[in-house]
């Protein structure tokens, strides 16, 4: 596929130029492992020029404008999105990796958030609050400014409609730090919304590397909000670097996300659910129920249904849209196959494997998809994020010990539960360290209104839903003495 447009430049102020450094870094296509083009590599100067284009444009017409007309032009976005998916999709499968069908849905996702933004942004209202004789007290919710939005390369088009989409809903002016593994749909994403009329500033795009132009871009003293999304240490070099001038931050960082299966459950509603959910994106996903906590009276059954399904996977090119396509980058098929191996050395059970298929090229980052069975909780593949499609299976008697396995690492951020029994979801749902729980599902299909986040090592804020659009906005009290 040819890309649509000059991958090698940053957007500031509405204008597409080459970067200051004029260095740049390449661009790889990770089903063959193949340069297929240049991105810029953006510095402290980029980064700076982008932060005063948007302090311009809050300046300017964009922080004049009603929330009225900023949830119209959104909503012109997500429309545009909508006419763009194909080519969006295209570029998504070739710079990720993503099977097509994925990258598709991630497509109509970004549409959908744009929609859903568009529609909230006017609905975001203060309080009036009872206060003493002769004072009239309220708040008024206000957009911080300017916001720094650094996004990993797993989800870059979700990531962006529930990152930038409320940011912009509550009249921020936006600097977007992509990742430099995977930043194609962010550029497209740019000049769609540009067509769609976002004003010149209100969005801006430096492309680069986390240490030069995502450091930048966290320490810069007119970014007033930090949102990000990657992993622990980046997370904590992000929170540690904007404390720098008491910038607050939003951080949506890993996981290790259990599902949790008691034996009363409907196994034919829950097995796609436990298969699909550490399986898509190749298990790149911060999210993945990357570990299944099965009640051992139907522990033997839920292995073996699973264990037929793995070994029907297939794994090749993005383009192909098999089950799964590639890791983003070699480094990361390493880092993945070390876990593969640890496996191996520590003679853990592997219940069933996955197939890459035999024309796959060789210079593409695949993994084959592994189920692990009676996994100690306390070894490293069930207590650590893999960010691969690697699954680990474990027994439990009863719900406290489902609860202590499920509570048992550093991370929360999604917890799932299988059960007919109505009180016992409730407690679960109560006792469960996540900050999503699904009940007899597992991602509610997405849910652009469902508010999203973890606790602990899973980081901290909340994106999507209204609550994202609270995250992007400061509090004023006004108390008015009339006597």
């Amino acid at each position: 596929m040819n890309i649509p447009f000059d991958p090698s430049t940053v957007l500031i102020g509405g204008q597409w130029h080459k970067p200051q450094s004029q260095v740049y870094l390449g661009l790889y296509d990770p089903s063959t492992g193949e340069v297929i083009g240049q991105i810029a590599r953006g510095n402290e100067g980029d980064i700076d020029a982008a932060v005063c284009a948007a302090r311009r444009a809050l300046d300017g017409p964009w922080g004049a404008m009603s929330a009225l007309e900023r949830g119209r032009i959104l909503s012109r976005i997500g429309q545009a999105v909508l006419d763009h998916v194909d080519d969006l999709s295209a570029l998504e499968t070739m710079d990720v990796g993503k099977p097509l069908s994925q990258a598709r849905n991630d497509a109509l996702a970004l549409a959908r958030y744009m929609e859903f933004y568009g529609g909230a942004a006017d609905k975001v209202h203060g309080q009036t609050i009872p206060y003493l004789d002769g004072y009239t007290v309220y708040t008024l919710r206000e957009p911080f400014g300017v916001t720094g939005h650094i996004i990993p390369w797993n989800y870059p088009m979700q990531i962006i409609g529930r990152s930038l989409g409320a940011a912009l809903a509550m009249g921020n002016a936006c600097v977007l730090k992509p990742s430099e593994e995977a930043c194609l749909s962010a550029l497209m994403f740019a000049r769609i919304a540009q067509d769609a009329g976002l004003p010149d500033g209100a969005l801006n795009v430096v492309p680069g590397t986390g240490t030069e132009a995502g450091e930048a871009l966290c320490r810069h003293p007119g970014v007033a909000h930090v949102s990000f999304t990657g992993s622990v240490n980046a997370g904590e070099k992000v929170q540690s670097t904007a404390a720098h001038h008491v910038a607050p931050v939003t951080l949506e960082l890993g996981g290790k996300s259990p599902q949790i299966v008691f034996a009363d459950a409907d196994l034919e509603k829950a097995l796609p659910f436990l298969l699909n959910a550490g399986i898509q994106n190749a298990g790149q996903t911060c999210s993945a129920s990357s570990r299944i906590l099965v009640e051992r009276p139907v522990y033997e059954a839920v292995i073996e249904q699973l264990a037929k399904r793995y070994k029907a996977l297939r794994v090749g090119p993005a383009k192909d849209d098999l089950d799964l396509g590639p890791m983003i980058s070699a480094r990361q098929q390493v880092v993945v196959q070390g876990y593969l191996d640890k496996a191996q050395k520590d003679e853990l059970s592997i219940a069933a494997q996955g197939a890459i298929i035999t024309d796959a090229p060789k210079g593409g980052h695949y993994i084959r998809p592994t189920l692990l069975r009676d996994v100690p909780p306390d070894h490293a593949l069930a207590r650590e994020e893999i960010f691969g499609p690697i699954q680990v299976v474990m027994s439990f008697d009863d719900e406290a010990e489902a609860i202590a396995l499920a509570n048992g690492t550093d991370f929360g951020l999604v917890a799932g539960v299988w059960t007919k029994d109505g009180a016992r979801q409730m407690r679960m749902a109560k006792a469960l360290r996540a900050g999503q729980v699904f009940i007899n599902n597992y991602g509610a299909g997405g849910g652009v209104e469902l508010p999203f986040g973890g606790i602990g090592k899973s980081g901290h804020g909340r994106e999507k839903g209204f609550e994202a659009l609270y995250g992007f906005s400061t509090i004023k009290t006004v108390a008015a003495y009339h006597g």
